[in-house]
């Protein structure tokens, strides 16, 4: 192991060296930021384990196994624990060695601002974490359907489909099926006994949807019907109309009971689970903005948060 570790590190040092020499002057500014995460990462394992003996240093940094205990599964094998250990070291090493570089060759000014970063993104980390557990706790997760059909009724013109969608029935039968005419008659007129009877032998469809309540998009259709296509669908994917298609694989039976096409105002049904995620955000961004004040409040009146006067 300490020879694999030593031979890494040798090819790190060179590596972070040439990287720091030859690149520097083209970094733009998300790989600024990336380099301030990264050094955060390598941060988070510099810590003194007083009396604990170190599995690997560079430098100053020690690497202990409480390090990456955690990371070791029960199932592993002492093959494959070997290899993991010797990874994570390795892998370590590399960042140890990166951030060091890092260090000695960025100035002091940007060196500045990626603290300032790390600890924005800190800061924001815990904050985000710590208010979305409040929200959890404290704001209202259910939508009647009245809201949704309020916020529908308001805002309808922001609906518009970009794409037709369709409400059918749809059966796939085996090339080679019987009672093909039978069933086309029942998936047409489609009367409660009809039901019974498709149902009783929907064990011999290749596939089937009774449903026709629900909206599906066109291009879902011809996922599932492979004949039809973007030239084509216009032919069949009209209301009240019934096609029979067949290819290779089967053959193809669908009656249309509705149709909305692009531009249309989608059905209230079709997009009530979008809105009911709006009306959660927004919800939960009203919880946020009221929870700041209110934290805001509190401190002011305990005396923990003050704003003092500058001179001018």
């Amino acid at each position: 192991m300490k020879a694999n570790i030593a031979c890494l590190t040798l090819s790190n040092c060179y590596f972070s060296e040439m990287f720091f020499r030859f690149r520097i002057s083209s970094f733009n500014n998300y790989s600024w930021v990336l380099l301030a995460l990264f050094m955060m990462s390598c941060n988070s394992l510099w810590k003194d384990n007083s009396g604990e003996k170190p599995i690997a240093r560079v430098g100053e940094s020690y690497l202990f196994k409480e390090d990456f205990e955690p990371f070791l599964t029960q199932g592993m094998n002492k093959e494959d624990s070997t290899a993991f250990v010797t990874d994570f070291i390795n892998n370590w090493a590399s960042k140890q060695l990166l951030l060091s570089k890092a260090k000695i060759n960025l100035s002091e000014d940007k060196l500045t601002e990626f603290d300032a970063l790390v600890n924005t993104y800190r800061t924001d980390l815990y904050t985000r974490a710590y208010k979305e557990a409040l929200v959890q706790q404290g704001s209202d997760s259910v939508v009647s359907q009245s809201q949704m059909e309020s916020f529908y009724d308001k805002e309808k013109e922001n609906f518009k489909l970009k794409e037709k969608i369709i409400s059918l029935r749809f059966i796939e039968l085996p090339l080679q099926f019987l009672n093909k005419e039978t069933v086309i008659s029942k998936l047409k007129s489609f009367d409660d006994e009809d039901v019974r009877y498709l149902d009783s032998i929907g064990v011999q469809f290749k596939k089937l949807h009774f449903n026709d309540s629900i909206w599906v998009s066109a291009s879902r259709i011809r996922e599932e019907i492979p004949p039809l296509t973007l030239k084509n669908q216009d032919r069949y994917l009209k209301k009240s109309q019934f096609f029979e298609l067949q290819d290779s694989l089967g053959v193809y039976l669908a009656k249309i009971t509705g149709v909305h096409k692009i531009n249309d105002i989608a059905p209230l049904s079709y997009i009530e689970p979008s809105i009911k995620q709006v009306l959660l955000n927004r919800r939960k961004l009203d919880y946020i903005r009221k929870l700041e004040t209110e934290i805001i409040d509190e401190a002011i009146k305990e005396k923990e948060f003050e704003v003092y006067v500058q001179d001018k």
